[in-house]
């Protein structure tokens, strides 16, 4: 049976999952608290789906329209009282999280699972927000959404197995395989992946490389990675680098994950990356 989708924050992410369902075929429910937001979100998809007709490697080209039909945008949590499960996207702050989950337990229905798509803060945590501590789960998905083929789980203290069941046959219903991790500061990618992009920065603001592109260089072409960490971190969005690193520094105390300067700085600038026309590198494309 399909499922009625709710996705809370109109972000990058928000959008890369509302994109990612809705071209599948599932009824979404996308929310957030900014008109201009949803109206910038329903641009995206529409242009994402020309620029990513194959979500899955087998589907055939699909109409913008088409998929944005199926999805209700709006300001209002109530809208999402039908959801059979909800992605929720917003900011990695967790007192925002921590005073939306509430809400959310208040409105959707009493079997519908949370799924907490975060780069670094507790899913243990969050669930103790809702009297569904056990519906409560992690679904770290990676930017952009409707072209990452893996999906990280993260199983919180209190998440059953129904839960991470229903979870992994939802994903595999958008062609999306799971590797489900347990729950800790930053889980398995991110606590990797931001001490490479924090120390690759570390190595541009000391001077012992001279431009983000030979950093970038050095690791596509000696080791074969598709982008460089300092391209990475562009398109994750600089601004949720640092907030991840915080997270993570603040929940393991260790100075290893202590943000580079030079990161809190541009963010300061806004220079956030690809989102925002500019971070390490110039995105004069971005919308």
């Amino acid at each position: 049976m399909m499922q009625n989708i709710g996705v809370v924050g109109a972000g990058t992410m928000g959008t890369g999952v509302a994109h990612l369902f809705a071209a599948r075929g599932y009824p979404v429910v996308m929310v957030d608290s900014s008109e201009a937001a949803l109206a910038r979100s329903r641009e995206l998809i529409e242009r994402n789906v020309t620029l990513y007709p194959l979500v899955d490697g087998e589907q055939p080209r699909l109409d913008a329209r088409e998929v944005t039909r199926r999805i209700v945008f709006s300001t209002n949590l109530r809208e999402l009282k039908d959801s059979d499960f909800v992605v929720e996207n917003v900011t990695e702050k967790r007192e925002i999280k921590e005073a939306l989950y509430p809400q959310l337990d208040s409105v959707c229905p009493p079997h519908c699972v949370f799924g907490v798509n975060t780069s670094a803060i507790s899913i243990t945590r969050l669930a103790a927000r809702t009297a569904r501590a056990d519906r409560v789960i992690g679904t770290h998905f990676m930017n952009p959404a409707p072209l990452k083929p893996l999906v990280e789980v993260i199983r919180g203290t209190h998440t059953s197995p129904e839960t991470v069941d229903r979870t992994r046959a939802l994903l595999d219903g958008v062609g999306r395989d799971s590797i489900v991790v347990n729950d800790a500061a930053g889980f398995v990618t991110n606590r990797v992946m931001m001490l490479t992009v924090n120390e690759a920065m570390f190595l541009l603001h000391e001077g012992v490389a001279d431009s983000a592109a030979d950093v970038d260089r050095l690791f596509r072409d000696c080791f074969g990675h598709r982008m460089g960490p300092l391209e990475t971190a562009d398109l994750i969005g600089l601004d949720t680098v640092l907030l991840s690193l915080e997270v993570i520094y603040d929940s393991l105390r260790d100075s290893k994950y202590r943000p580079c300067p030079l990161l809190a700085r541009m963010v300061d600038a806004g220079w956030h990356g690809v989102k925002s026309g500019r971070g390490f590198y110039e995105y004069p494309d971005a919308v």
